[in-house]
């Protein structure tokens, strides 16, 4: 808690280790701000994040050495889950943030939360962030690359699934692409 600069002291002084030990080049760093779960609310994202970035610039800077790159989460999460649009936040402060930081930040960004093909080409193509990624999808599709490539529908995932014991159950069991259209050669793109 306490002030933005009090909140980024022991996160820089783990960075600058990890940096000191293995190289900038060899870091990534995941940050989410604007994710409002299990009540941990930041009262000022935008800010916080630019904080971040502020710091992760100026130890790029003084290394002479980008970080791997900053992924950062998009807010598509409330206190009471996902919303009915998969976005947690307005879409428009969602963009705002995501620009925001992207301008700032001087390395690869990347981008997650809940990611649609289409919307994750309009955020590359838009310059929102150099890549995108995605998380549920790759669970329920154990060949999401090449679904996303042939545009080829997506198996739909089982949340309550997630984090269970059970060692196939919403892990192993979700059918590749070849299976769904009754091949038994995996599918490639011509």
């Amino acid at each position: 808690g306490g002030s933005i600069n009090n909140r980024c002291r022991f996160l820089m002084q783990v960075i600058q280790a990890i940096v000191d030990a293995i190289g900038a080049d060899r870091v990534g760093f995941r940050m989410s701000p604007a994710i409002d779960h299990l009540d941990a609310v930041d009262s000022d994202p935008l800010n916080l994040g630019l904080a971040v970035i502020d710091r992760l610039n100026k130890l790029q800077l003084n290394v002479g050495s980008k970080l791997a790159y900053l992924h950062v989460t998009q807010p598509r999460y409330t206190a009471y889950g996902q919303t009915e649009s998969g976005r947690g936040g307005s879409e428009e402060e969602e963009a705002r943030l995501l620009r925001t930081w992207r301008r700032e930040y001087q390395g690869t960004f990347i981008s997650s939360g809940g990611f649609t093909r289409e919307l994750g080409m309009q955020a590359i193509a838009e310059d929102a962030a150099d890549l995108v990624s995605y998380g549920r999808l790759f669970i329920s599709n154990p060949d999401l690359v090449l679904r996303l490539k042939l545009n080829a529908p997506l198996n739909k995932y089982v949340r309550k699934t997630f984090y269970t014991q059970d060692p196939v159950v919403g892990y192993t069991d979700y059918p590749f692409l070849s299976e769904v259209n009754g091949n038994q050669e995996p599918l490639s793109p011509l």
